[in-house]
Order: C-alpha cells, then structure tokens, then sequence
C-alpha cells in the first residue's frame, strides 16, 4: 500500500502562473452518456450499461463521474493488479470499455502506422490489431502529444476512432472483430503556426458521431453518420489552433454542444450544429473539456493567459466568477456544488461552483494532463509522473486518502467501471519505453 508523502501546503503568492505554450496530451475528449440518454434527449443505446461500460471519454454521464461500486483506492504495479499487459506501439488515447472488450488506439512511429487494439476484458489479451492508416505522419508534433491522442467512442456495435495523416483529419468505425466499416477524410488538417499535431476525441449524439478539428486553416466541427459515415452537418468553427473535444449535455433546458478555445465559451446544437450561444472566456488555446453542475458550467485555459471560468448555460453570457488559474490539458471535474481542479503545476483547489470561493488548495506535484474520475465516493487524479491521487471530494479540507505509484508516466486517463480500474501508462528504464495496460480490482 502506498502512503502520502512530500505534500506541503501552498500560499497563493507561490503558485506559478507559467504561461507557456506547452499544448497537447489532451487525453482530453468526451462523449455522451446512456443510462440517462432518454432523459437527457441524447439518444438510445441499448447495447450499453452504465455500470458495466466505459464508452467514451470521461465515462458514460461524460463528465468523469462513474457510476460503479467501490474499486481500490491503494494499488501499485503488484498491488491489486488483476492483470497487466504490453500496449504495442505508442499513443496517449484513455481506455473505451464496452462489454468484454477494451479498445486502444496507437501508433507506429517509424512504420508511419495507426492502428485500433481490443483486448479481452477478463484476461487482458490481445484480441486484434487492426491497421487503419499507413503514412502521412505529420513531421512534427508536440513532445507531450502522440499520433494516438484522442479516445475511442462506441455506441455499442461500433467503435470510432480519429487520427491526423495525410494533411487531413481521418475518421474510422470498426466492428467489433475488427473490420472496418467506414473510413472518411472529416476535413483538410494541416497547422502551420503551431505543428503539435491533434487531440480531440469523437463524441455521440443519437444516430451521429461529432468531430471537432481547430488549426490555423478552415475549421469545423463535422457529424458523421454513424452507419454509413456520410456527413450529417458541419459547423465552421473560428481560425485558430486548440484542442479541446467538445462536450454535449443536457441543460438550461436544451440539449447543448459545448466546447471552448478561440477565447470564447461556444455553445451549439448537437442535432444540426447551428450555433446557441456564445461568451468571451478562456484563452486562445484550450485542451481540457468543459464541465457542468446544475444550470453552471466551468472552462479553464491554456495560452497565452491562464483562466477559468464559470458562465450560466442559459445563453445570458452571465459570468458567475473567474481566476487567474488553469487546468490547460486536463480536464476538471465538477461535483454537487464544487469544482476540482489540478492545475497544470501540480495544485489542487476547490471552488464552490456558484461564485467561485476557494474552498481550499493544496500543493502536490505536476506536471499534470490526464484527467479525473470521480467513483466510489473518491476522485482519481493522476500527474505526467505516473502518480495518482486519490481523495474524498469534500469542501471541508484536501482529504488524501492514498498516493499511488503506477509507471514512470501516465497522460492517459483512467476508465472505471464494472468495479475495476483500466489504467495505461507508461514505463521507461535503460533509454527504453513501453506502454502497459493494468486492470484494478478489489479481487486482487
């Protein structure tokens, strides 16, 4: 079991406020949710369970919340491990899992190859590799990004992935066996000003799948048909590089796409992608996906200030409350009246949701882009030093509950559902790297 260690508390004069352009792991993408699909209006998927599957990012309710029973708190790299496996090749997507499959994505550095994994979910086996793209790497990309970024998304029968090659942003759905169903350029991708490659997720919404792409050339957000990969509607977004995948949920009445970047907080709507609503907010560049509590929703950036930032959902443009911290390439997590957030160098805060009050911070260590879960009554917060916290969210005091040490580096973020904990990181010794993915248990 581990314990805390080498925490101190943090006086907010200390706090950097570093503004570099660091941009991407983005583990950052999300998706959209399925126990709650009928009451939210977000479409039916019955194949998925919200207990059992993790099919996008940041789980089923698409805000890091999972809905499961308790999983471990205290784990290590033999501690609870009810199985681990090598992750071929390389990339930063988080786990998708969907009844006893789990899926990846990666790539092939020096063969110029994308390809999708699936593993079986109780042993941890590689089920398939499939290819789905060879050549047209870009020649240059961030260190922190990979040309396996964005995170899978499944409506239960297909799995949907994207990737950057060949100038263009390409979408593919696969079956489960592992054949390819359709494979579509979503637009023409090919930064300039800032070359650090891509990092937006695909999302669901009822019978599409939503793709965002932002550099400085035209820029979109695309439905695909899920079927046939035909496209639904394509929304113009403004001329400018960020990375944030969009969010999509129910409130202030309506059905709401949500993405920021481009100094703004935008708001569209998911079923033909005419624009709601737009506000001034954040900052240029953006990674993290925006989160919500109530009618409230909450956005932090990035470059080349650091903000966040809290706004009705309402269409007013209200403000609630604003600061000069951020969370650039993780995401937040927002959770019955509060806000938790991880800034970039390593400083854990709560705010109350409505006006933005510190409840309290607390210095632990960065740097950080994987983003949190909340499961089992405690958040689950990894940094790049493949650290995870684990604590109570409670706007009492920074409650740590265990401080776990799993790899050298985690950029992915974890999936839980089904009480175990799918984890990939990754593991350097002797000028060498290889990705593992772990499974947690209480079994073990």
């Amino acid at each position: 079991m581990n314990t805390p260690t080498g925490r101190q508390s943090v006086n907010t004069n200390r706090i950097s406020r570093a503004a570099s352009f660091v941009a991407v792991l983005f583990v950052g993408t999300l998706v959209a949710p399925l126990a709650l699909a009928d009451e939210k209006g977000i479409g039916d998927f019955p194949q998925l369970s919200t207990q059992r599957d993790w099919p996008w990012w940041r789980g089923p309710s698409r805000n890091g919340i999972a809905n499961d029973a308790a999983v471990p708190t205290s784990f290590s790299e033999t501690d609870h491990v009810e199985w681990k496996v090598p992750v071929p090749g390389r990339g930063h997507s988080s786990p998708t899992v969907v009844g006893d499959r789990i899926f990846l994505t990666t790539s092939f550095k020096a063969e110029q190859k994308h390809a999708v994994l699936a593993f079986d979910r109780s042993t941890g086996k590689l089920v398939w590799e499939k290819e789905v793209n060879r050549g047209g790497f870009p020649s240059k990309n961030h260190p922190k990004n990979t040309e396996a970024t964005a995170t899978m998304a499944s409506d239960g029968e297909r799995v949907f992935a994207t990737f950057y090659c060949h100038d263009k942003v390409l979408a593919v759905a696969l079956d489960f066996q592992g054949e390819i169903l359709w494979k579509k350029e979503v637009c023409r991708f090919r930064p300039r000003t800032y070359e650090y490659g891509y990092a937006p997720s695909p999302v669901i919404y009822e019978n599409t799948v939503i793709i965002s792409a932002e550099y400085d050339g035209d820029s979109f957000i695309t439905a695909l048909d899920r079927k046939t990969g035909e496209q639904a509607w394509q929304a113009p977004r403004p001329t400018m590089i960020t990375f944030s995948t969009p969010a999509i949920t129910h409130v202030a009445g309506k059905d709401q796409l949500l993405i920021s970047g481009a100094q703004k907080v935008s708001s569209y709507s998911p079923e033909n992608g005419q624009p709601l609503w737009s506000a001034d907010g954040t900052t240029f560049a953006t990674c993290g996906t925006i989160v919500w509590d109530g009618e409230n929703i909450f956005a932090s950036g990035g470059y080349p200030k650091s903000e966040t930032i809290a706004f009705k959902a309402d269409g007013s443009g209200k403000v609630l409350w604003k600061n000069n911290q951020k969370c650039y390439e993780q995401s937040m997590l927002a959770d019955h009246g509060y806000v938790y957030a991880l800034t970039d160098n390593g400083v854990m805060f709560c705010w109350r949701g409505s006006d933005g009050q510190e409840m309290w911070k607390e210095r632990l260590k960065g740097p950080v882009s994987a983003s949190p879960v909340l499961a089992g009554g405690h958040i689950y917060w990894a940094n790049e030093l493949g650290t995870i916290y684990v604590f109570r969210p409670t706007p009492d005091r920074f409650d740590l509950v265990a401080e776990n040490q799993v790899g050298t580096d985690s950029f992915p973020s974890p999936a839980i559902c089904g009480g175990q904990i799918f984890l990939r990181v990754g593991q350097a010794s002797d000028n060498a790297r290889q990705e593992w993915l772990y499974c947690f248990s209480n079994g073990k």
